[in-house]
């Protein structure tokens, strides 16, 4: 396959920011967007930093992730211009200079110190919309976050563009690489510990490279949702994996989840039904859908899938009706990603704000946009047992309704998880994770 011209597809990139910036600027009355990378920040009573978080709205316009202290000015019919610190510094490794496929784009000024920005920034404040922490404030250069502002870009940036699709596919790529190498790892008998160093390698990435930290879990940690304990020793008996972990490129996330089962059995059965349940959900992942709608649909196949594995007595309508498959499915289908793993704007009714709700007795659901060419989402079905969600159902009086039995085999297995990326287009779904994983060995 011919290598993409990134050059074309980042300048294609920069056009539709640029528009996007001049229709933001004008609702809300500014004449130039600045915007701080963010700083350093330390530890409380200490003098140790955290590791640097980039702000998403710089890395929106640049592939620059590691550059604390720099700012970058749009002012609309100018070129873009980044103001790059550079530091003198022999404790620390310092930026290296901006080159690449994106630096004729930029006029580039290198500063050695912070405050030399303050003489490269546009000189009047009140007609600037900065975006960033009050820590990047530079006097008088302080971030006001105008909603205006904030509110278009966010919301337009839900819909990728082809450079972005590609810098999310290479991210997928590594985080399908690491994946394959953490379920080797997983059938060779390692602790959860060893596991997640095994997936870091192989994506090249340490912990605090990646997009978040990694959901490492044997057996019933599958069934703590955010899992990150991490455990140095492997079980005693060895039945269940669940790892939902990523990779970032160019400041672009991937977010792919997998289970598997140690042997062949039940929950392998389990697993594979549930496998096929979130390839169908993939597939509707196309203009016009309510997200809403998707995450309702996951609901009663999974209560399908209950009643089919024996683990409900009522019919799957019922269930859902009745909150019973929330017990084993607690949250939110999925969520944009993009700059950032749960990616902005979820919930907007448009992009002058505005609210759409969640589905009534849902609360976790992270999108309730309506999909449209160019976004990028996850779809994750899971089915879990948590003793805590499974003891409300009796404290509701809906006991009856499950077949303790069944779930108490199953508990052991804690729980599954299925996730891929999948980018809605004109026509079909494009699913980023299951293209890249059945392409590599």
């Amino acid at each position: 396959m011919m290598a993409p011209d990134l050059n074309a597809l980042y300048r294609e990139h920069l056009a539709a920011l640029s528009a996007r910036a001049d229709a933001a600027l004008e609702r809300g009355g500014f004449d130039h967007l600045v915007v701080p990378a963010g700083v350093l920040k330390y530890q409380l009573f200490d003098d140790r930093d955290y590791p640097f978080a980039v702000n998403p709205q710089f890395k929106a316009w640049l592939p620059v992730t590691q550059a604390p202290g720099s700012w970058l000015v749009y002012t609309p019919g100018q070129k873009p211009r980044l103001i790059f610190l550079q530091p003198h510094d022999y404790w620390h490794v310092v930026p290296a200079a901006p080159s690449g496929y994106w630096v004729d784009a930029f006029d580039i000024d290198i500063i050695r110190t912070p405050a030399e920005a303050t003489a490269l920034l546009p000189t009047s404040s009140a007609r600037c919309a900065v975006l960033g922490d009050a820590d990047s404030a530079i006097w008088p250069m302080v971030p006001n976050n105008p909603a205006p502002v904030v509110q278009y870009l966010e919301y337009h940036r839900a819909y990728k563009t082809a450079y972005e699709i590609e810098m999310m596919r290479e991210a997928t790529r590594m985080g399908v690489r690491a994946h394959r190498a953490a379920e080797r790892a997983f059938r060779a008998g390692a602790s959860e510990f060893g596991i997640h160093l095994a997936y870091c390698q192989a994506a090249r990435q340490d912990v605090v490279d990646l997009p978040y930290r990694n959901i490492v879990a044997l057996n019933e940690h599958a069934a703590v949702l955010h899992y990150t304990g991490l455990d140095t020793l492997p079980p005693k008996t060895l039945r269940s994996f669940l790892i939902d972990a990523g990779a970032s490129y160019n400041g672009y996330a991937s977010d792919i989840t997998r289970t598997y089962a140690k042997e062949d059995g039940p929950f392998e059965s389990l697993i594979q039904a549930m496998d096929r349940l979130q390839r169908e959900l993939c597939n509707k992942v196309t203009a016009g859908t309510d997200y809403r709608a998707l995450h309702l649909d996951a609901h009663l196949g999974i209560a399908r899938i209950l009643r089919e594995f024996d683990l409900i007595h009522v019919d799957p309508e019922v269930a859902v009706e009745t909150g019973v498959s929330s017990a084993f499915f607690p949250h939110g289908l999925g969520h944009g990603i993009g700059l950032q793993v749960h990616d902005v704007a979820g919930f907007a009714e448009s992009d002058s704000g505005g609210t759409r709700a969640k589905p009534e007795g849902h609360p976790y659901l992270r999108l309730t946009r309506d999909l449209a060419p160019g976004m990028v989402v996850t779809i994750e079905p899971g089915l879990y047992f948590i003793d805590m969600l499974l003891e409300e159902l009796k404290d509701r009086g809906l006991g009856p309704s499950v077949n303790w039995d069944t779930v108490n085999a199953f508990r052991p297995y804690g729980g599954i998880r299925i996730e891929d990326d999948v980018v809605c287009t004109e026509g079909a779904a494009l699913n980023l994770t299951r293209t890249i994983w059945e392409a590599s060995p």
